[in-house]
C-alpha cells in the first residue's frame, strides 16, 4: 500500500520536473548564448555547440528551481484534493508520505554538486577549446562587426582596422595600440596592410602580426619611428578558462599546492620573472663599462663586443644603452674584427620564453668606415637599422636561476640577494601584483569550494520546505505556494553571494564569508525543521 502511494507520487512529480526542467533550460539556454554571441560573434554552427558547453552551467540552475517548483505543486494539489488528509485517516503518517520528494531532493542535490564540481568544468574547458579554434574567425568577425577588438586575456592590444579580409589574414588602414597595465597608452603603431598569422599552442594561440609601412607614436624612445616591415608577436589568451568558477575540485586542489598552475598567477610571475631578469642584465652590464670593459654577447656564428656610458631598463623587455656606443663585430672562430659600428643609442631586446629568453640588439643610425681597398680613404657608411638576433643570455645572469620552481626564484629575499641596488619600483609593483593575485586566487578558491557545497546541499532543504509550503497553503492558488518557498531559495542565494564576495574581497576579513554562507544554510533548515513540526502537530 505505501509502496503503491510513493510510486504514485513520486510518477506525478518526476513529470511535473521534467516539463519545468525541459522549459526553464531552453529560456536560460538562449539567455546564456547572447554574450557569446554579442561578445566574441560567433558563427551559427559554433552557437549550437556553446550552447551545449554551457548546459551544464544551465542545469545547475534549472534542476533546483524545476524540483522546488515540481514538488510544490504535486504536493500543493495532494493537500487541496485532500488526498494526504485521507492518507493520514489510514494510519499513514505525513513523514512518510514526503518521501519521495527527499528522494528527488537528494538526487537533484547530488546531481547539482557532480554538476558544479566535475561536469560544468569540463563543458566549460571544451568551450574554451571550441572558441580557441576559432580565435581567428573571432578577430576578424569583431574587427569587421565593430572596427576593432582588443586581445585577451589582459587587452594589451587594440587592433583597430578599415577592413578585415578573413580570406587572406589580412588587415587595411591598421592601428595597434599597446595599452600597459594600469589602462594608460604605451605606444600607438600604425601601418597600411597587416597580416595576422595564429600560431596555436597548448593553452593561446600566439597571434604574430607582420605590419607594412609602420610609423610608431607615444612617449617612448621609438616615438615618431618608421620602418618599411615590423612584426608584433602577442597572445590571444584564454576567453572563459581562466576562472576559478571554472575549474574542477582536483585542479583548484592542485592551484592550491601550486599557484603557478593557474594561468593569470603564472602570467604576472613571468613578468616579474622577466623584469629581475632584465635588471640582473643591467646590472652586470653597467658593471663591465664601468670599469670601461666591453661586454661581450655571442651568437651562433659572431661575438659581439660593445662599450657604453649607461644602460638603462626601459621595461622587462628592453634595455636602452646609450651615448658614445661602440660596437665590435667578429666571428666566432676568428680574433679580426669585421665591422666597428658607432651610434648614440641602441636597445637590447630581451625576446622569446621568458624562462629561456634570446636577446636582439637593435642598433639604430649607426655609422661605420668601409675596410674595401677601393673605397675612398675614411668614407663614413650609415645604417639606419642594424639588429643582431639570437645572442645568448650570459651565464652571470642565468647562474642566479637555481631551481625549476619560478616563486622561490623571484620571492624578495631573493630579488633582495641578487640586485645590489635593490629592485626597482616597477618589479616591486609587479611583485605586490603577484603576491595580491595568489592570496586573491587562494581567496577565490575557498569561497568558490563552500559556495557549491552549500548550494548544493542546500538543494534538500529547500525542496522540502517546498513541500511543507505546498501543503500549508492547500487553499490558494498552485503558483502561490511555489512563490513563498522561492523566498527561502533568494536568501539562501543572497547569503551565498554575499558570503562569496565577502570571502573574495582582500580588504575584507576572509573567515566571515564562508561562514555567512553555511550561517544562511543553517537557519533555512532550522526554519525547515520548524515548519515541519507545526505540520506534524496540526
Amino acid at each position: 500500500m505505501v509502496f503503491m502511494l510513493h510510486r504514485y507520487i513520486f510518477r506525478e512529480v518526476i513529470k511535473v520536473f521534467v516539463l519545468a526542467t525541459v522549459a526553464l533550460t531552453l529560456m536560460m539556454s538562449l539567455g546564456s548564448i547572447l554574450r557569446p554571441v554579442q561578445e566574441f560573434g560567433v558563427g551559427p554552427g559554433q552557437v549550437v555547440r556553446l550552447m551545449i558547453y554551457f548546459l551544464p552551467v544551465t542545469l545547475t540552475f534549472v534542476l533546483p528551481m524545476a524540483a522546488l517548483f515540481a514538488t510544490t505543486l504535486v504536493y500543493g494539489r495532494l493537500a487541496n484534493d485532500n488526498e494526504l488528509d485521507a492518507c493520514r485517516a489510514s494510519g499513514i503518517s505525513l513523514l512518510t508520505l514526503v518521501y519521495p520528494g527527499l528522494i528527488l531532493a537528494v538526487i537533484v542535490a547530488t546531481a547539482n554538486l557532480l554538476l558544479g564540481f566535475y561536469v560544468m568544468p569540463a563543458f566549460m574547458h571544451r568551450a574554451e577549446s571550441s572558441l580557441k579554434n576559432n580565435a581567428r574567425q573571432i578577430l576578424f568577425r569583431n574587427i569587421q562587426r565593430k572596427g576593432y577588438y582588443a586581445l585577451p586575456p589582459d587587452d594589451q592590444y587594440r587592433i583597430y582596422a578599415d577592413n578585415a579580409d578573413m580570406q587572406n589574414n589580412m588587415l587595411y588602414d591598421v592601428v595597434a595600440v599597446e595599452v600597459t597595465g594600469n589602462g594608460s597608452i604605451k605606444r600607438i603603431i600604425t601601418a597600411e596592410t597587416a597580416k595576422v598569422i595564429f600560431d596555436p599552442h597548448q593553452t593561446i594561440n600566439e597571434v604574430r602580426i607582420n605590419a607594412h609601412n609602420t610609423c610608431q607614436m607615444g612617449p617612448g624612445e621609438d616615438a615618431g619611428f618608421s620602418a618599411e616591415w615590423l612584426s608584433l608577436t602577442t597572445e590571444f589568451g584564454a576567453l572563459l578558462g581562466d576562472n576559478i568558477s571554472f575549474k574542477k575540485i582536483g585542479e583548484m586542489k592542485q592551484i592550491r599546492q601550486n599557484p603557478m598552475l593557474f594561468d593569470p598567477v603564472a602570467r604576472i610571475a613571468r613578468r616579474v620573472y622577466a623584469q629581475f631578469t632584465a635588471e640582473l642584465l643591467a646590472q652586470q652590464i653597467n658593471a663591465e663599462i664601468l670599469h670601461q670593459t666591453p661586454f661581450k654577447l655571442f651568437n651562433d656564428h659572431q661575438v659581439v663586443e660593445f662599450s657604453a656610458k649607461t644602460c638603462t631598463v626601459l621595461d622587462e623587455k628592453r634595455l636602452l644603452l646609450a651615448d658614445d656606443m661602440t660596437i665590435t663585430e667578429r666571428p666566432v672562430s676568428g680574433d679580426s674584427a669585421t665591422r666597428t659600428l658607432r651610434c648614440q643609442k641602441a636597445f637590447l631586446n630581451i625576446e622569446g620564453d621568458e624562462m629561456a629568453p634570446t636577446l636582439t640588439l637593435d642598433i639604430q643610425n649607426a655609422k661605420w668606415t668601409s675596410a674595401d681597398p677601393q673605397s675612398p680613404q675614411g668614407q663614413e657608411n650609415v645604417l639606419a637599422r642594424q639588429i643582431i638576433r639570437g645572442l645568448v643570455m650570459p651565464s652571470a645572469v642565468t647562474s642566479n636561476f637555481k631551481t625549476t620552481n619560478i616563486l622561490n626564484e623571484i620571492n624578495p629575499q631573493a630579488i633582495s640577494a641578487a640586485l645590489h641596488a635593490g629592485p626597482s619600483e616597477r618589479l616591486v609593483a609587479l611583485q605586490n601584483q603577484l603576491y595580491r593575485k595568489i592570496a586573491k586566487t587562494l581567496a577565490n578558491i575557498g569561497a568558490e569550494t563552500n559556495s557549491r557545497l552549500v548550494f548544493g546541499v542546500g538543494c534538500v532543504t529547500l525542496i522540502m520546505i517546498g513541500i511543507g509550503l505546498g501543503i500549508i497553503l492547500k487553499g490558494g492558488h498552485l503558483l502561490t505556494a511555489f512563490a513563498a518557498s522561492a523566498a527561502p531559495a533568494l536568501a539562501l542565494i543572497v547569503c551565498i553571494m554575499m558570503g562569496k564576495n565577502i570571502a573574495e574581497n582582500p580588504a575584507a576579513a576572509s573567515w566571515a564569508g564562508i561562514p555567512l554562507m553555511w550561517a544562511g544554510l543553517i537557519i533555512l533548515s532550522i526554519l525547515g525543521l520548524e515548519l515541519y513540526r507545526r505540520l506534524l502537530r496540526h
